[in-house]
């Protein structure tokens, strides 16, 4: 009888999942792109998530031109090759949300379609990843010419006390800008955001004008 169980547990052994091989998909940052603006998904990563509106470019408004985008430093933390995404959220990122948006525009003020964007920035402690991809992600407008980055509020760091967000903008066939986003709280010339404070996260709003 004694037998009999102990081989009959072997079998049963055998035929059961072993918890040492089960795997799990890493979790990463939500890469979406909003090809209908109306109904992009929100983000399902990180502590929050941001609770859109139906239509996430509803305080857009129509395109609005000062003069192109000013150039700026490119820095020495850019790296290229960067995921494409909407969304810079991911698994154990802390900060202050942002929903950045805006137009891509050429010197008349008409909107460029698939104009290439490459972000990438600090996180709230003022921290770089320099050997991965986190907070670094480019994307295309949409046929707007309009585009979405979810992210954190840069931190400060010592060497360079301004918060910032570095991009790189090209439109289909034309040169690339590279330069940086600043905030109202320090101003810097044709490059600050304009700033709205949401229930939960700060809403964003940039142009970027080309020289095209």
């Amino acid at each position: 009888m004694n037998r009999t169980l102990i081989v009959l547990a072997l079998v049963l052994g055998a035929c059961s999942p072993s918890r040492a091989q089960t795997s799990y998909p890493a979790m990463t940052a939500t890469n979406y792109i909003p090809q209908n603006p109306s109904s992009v998904e929100t983000p399902t990563t990180g502590p929050e998530t941001f609770p859109q509106a139906a239509d996430p470019f509803a305080k857009l408004g129509e395109p609005l031109c000062t003069g192109l985008t000013p150039e700026n430093a490119e820095g020495p933390y850019y790296k290229a090759g960067s995921p494409e995404r909407n969304s810079l959220l991911g698994e154990g990122l802390v900060g202050d949300r942002m929903i950045l948006i805006g137009y891509v525009l050429d010197s008349d003020c008409t909107p460029i379609p698939k104009a290439w964007l490459d972000f990438w920035q600090a996180d709230s402690n003022g921290n770089y990843d320099n050997s991965g991809f986190i907070l670094r992600g480019h994307q295309y407008t949409d046929e707007q010419g309009r585009y979405l980055l979810e992210t954190v509020l840069p931190g400060l760091y010592a060497s360079r006390p301004i918060q910032h967000i570095h991009v790189k903008v090209q439109a289909p066939g034309g040169g690339i800008l590279t330069t940086q986003l600043y905030f109202p709280d320090q101003a810097v010339q044709g490059l600050t955001v304009q700033v709205e404070s949401m229930e939960k996260y700060q809403l964003v709003i940039f142009n970027f004008v080309l020289d095209q």
